[in-house]
């Protein structure tokens, strides 16, 4: 059966203390927390900056031995492409640390919903693998023109690897469905907000706390992947006020997968 990995997007947020950090945790201690419940993180933040590498060695430096990190890629490679290849070089450099220490399980790159399914926009999917081509690839798609026959097999021929997601369940979106193009699984769980998805600001989008019930829709479909794949990384996105810490440790428990006793001021915040 595959290894289930399972961690949320990011860890450094202002707005999980009180929620699951402690009040008065300082900032520079907050991966030393995160790693007591989690054994793997997606780093997001570099969609925004590139990151230096001293602030990958310290990462690497404060994780265990084993633990995960899935970097994703910078938004000149996905969104912009103005400056695309002087950033390919500037991001390889900033992750060499997590390579060195063999932490780095892939990166991700998440498309957004103006990247559609043309010959153009595929060869760049082709050109990236390529770039990173020593390193798993995963790939996420928000355009639903990317959810036809033949993608699956277009990632796979490719070495590339497909990100599931669970989203709204809205017009132009890709299903919330369960796929794999490799030996490899890879879920984002962005949550479910509907009325905020296209309005709203990446704040609001992400604001959604799941329920056990939406959790447990997905276990039948990951149980299904298991046999099928050496590995499986489960990261939720719903970072807005701690819900993702919440929602990733609904599902560890959900999957049967160790969990420490959290004793926090918020109480029975983390129950079932």
């Amino acid at each position: 059966m595959a290894e289930l990995r399972v961690g949320t997007s990011g860890y450094s947020f202002q707005d999980w203390r009180g929620v699951f950090y402690p009040e008065s945790i300082p900032d520079s201690q907050m991966l030393d927390y995160y790693i007591k419940y989690f054994d793997c993180v997606e780093i997001n933040s570099t969609y925004y900056r590139i990151l230096s590498p001293y602030s990958f060695s310290r990462m690497a430096e404060k994780t265990p031995p084993g633990f995960a990190f899935i970097v994703k890629l910078h938004r000149s490679m996905t969104h912009d492409r103005a400056s695309m290849h002087e950033s390919i070089d500037q991001f390889k450099a900033s992750i060499q640390p997590l390579r060195d220490a063999n932490k780095i399980h892939g990166l991700l790159a998440q498309f957004p919903w103006g990247f559609k399914n043309t010959k153009m926009n595929r060869e760049h999917v082709v050109m990236l693998g390529s770039e990173f081509s020593e390193m798993d690839l995963y790939v996420e798609f928000r355009n639903a023109s990317w959810a036809e026959h033949g993608i699956l097999k277009f990632l796979q021929s490719n070495g590339l690897y497909y990100c599931s997601v669970d989203e709204p369940e809205l017009p132009g979106l890709m299903p919330s469905e369960a796929h794999l193009s490799g030996d490899k699984g890879y879920v984002r769980f962005h949550g479910r907000n509907k009325q905020s998805w296209w309005r709203g600001d990446s704040s609001s989008r992400y604001n959604y706390s799941y329920m056990r019930d939406e959790l447990l829709g997905w276990l039948k479909d990951i149980k299904k992947m298991e046999p099928q794949t050496k590995r499986i990384y489960i990261f939720f996105n719903n970072c807005h006020a701690g819900h993702a810490a919440k929602s990733a440790i609904l599902m560890k428990k959900l999957l049967g997968l160790d969990v420490p006793e959290i004793i926090h001021q918020q109480g029975d915040l983390f129950e079932d």
